[in-house]
């Protein structure tokens, strides 16, 4: 009797292990048949010229996204020709327009390092300052008086040092004029947010950080607007402070860098310029689109 049961047990036992086997047999080979089917490539057939055919198309409808993986894909295939530096360039462009700055900021420190010599080294020094660039920024701190983000005052100073090599490397090139008037935007923002953080700290009582952060200022920016409130409130707080020599020493600088100041009139002065007026001191309106030129195909 003990035996017979032992052999029951014992086919039932095989029974189980055979379905579990053949259960697990039949997973691993639909895994692997996953595993071994690909996408289909829909450009596989399509020529380099007709790949950048459909990037274009699909750029020229704003469709920035979608022109991405067709501008890497005739990279690829063009590799070695214009047409692929051509295919950095509009790539870069179309995340920058996507709204991905930092994938264009590295695409084109990509065409930079492969291309040094490259007839479109100004565009793209210019677009990679664009894309540091950032119109908006200090508006926040302008009303609040805290201090600008590191990552936004690091953008901004990165943006003024690609805007600097391409003026000074190709004076001549149509994106210089706008490039300068940039620079000249982010050192001011950069001086305002300064002195806006040192208002904040003097109408606190907080004199010291105050006067740290206007010195801040003066040592660091020259020819901005900015720097005669930070010359003002240096003489307010040290009075404020009871520091009476050093008070004087900077009145008398004040007197002497802008005469007839308007912050040592009875009145003093409301306030400098708000963060939304800095573009009316650029001699021109500043123009925030730029064209994509076909550099290469043009050429």
């Amino acid at each position: 009797m003990g035996l017979v049961c032992s052999k029951k047990v014992f086919t039932m036992l095989s029974v189980k292990l055979s379905v579990v086997y053949s259960v697990l047999l039949a997973l691993a080979v639909g895994l692997l048949g996953a595993c071994s089917t690909t996408p289909e490539d829909k450009t596989a057939g399509l020529s380099p010229d007709k790949l950048y055919s459909e990037a274009r198309e699909l750029m020229d409808s704003g469709q920035w996204d979608k022109a991405v993986p067709f501008l890497e894909k005739l990279e690829s295939r063009a590799a070695g020709t214009p047409l692929a530096q051509q295919a950095q360039l509009d790539k870069a462009y179309a995340q920058f327009k996507a709204g991905d700055k930092a994938q264009a900021i590295a695409t084109l420190d990509r065409f930079l390092r492969l291309h040094p010599a490259s007839s479109a080294l100004d565009y793209a020094l210019y677009l990679k300052g664009l894309s540091n660039f950032n119109e908006n920024l200090g508006i926040f701190g302008a009303y609040t008086g805290q201090d600008l983000a590191e990552r936004d005052q690091k953008a901004a100073k990165e943006s003024f040092e690609s805007f600097k090599e391409l003026s000074s490397r190709f004076p001549q090139s149509r994106y210089t004029p706008d490039a300068l008037l940039r620079m000249r935007y982010i050192v001011q923002m950069l001086a305002k947010n300064e002195v806006y953080v040192a208002k904040y700290y003097f109408k606190r009582g907080a004199y010291v950080a105050a006067l740290n952060r206007a010195q801040t200022a003066v040592a660091d920016y020259r020819d901005v607007p900015a720097v005669e409130e930070a010359l003002y409130l240096i003489y307010k707080s040290y009075e404020a402070l009871g520091m009476a020599q050093l008070s004087r020493d900077a009145k008398r600088v004040l007197e002497a860098t802008y005469p007839g100041s308007d912050f040592l009139s009875p009145n003093g002065k409301a306030d400098t310029q708000s963060w939304l007026d800095l573009n009316k001191l650029n001699p021109t309106k500043l123009d925030w689109s730029f064209p994509n030129f076909n550099w290469f195909k043009s050429n």
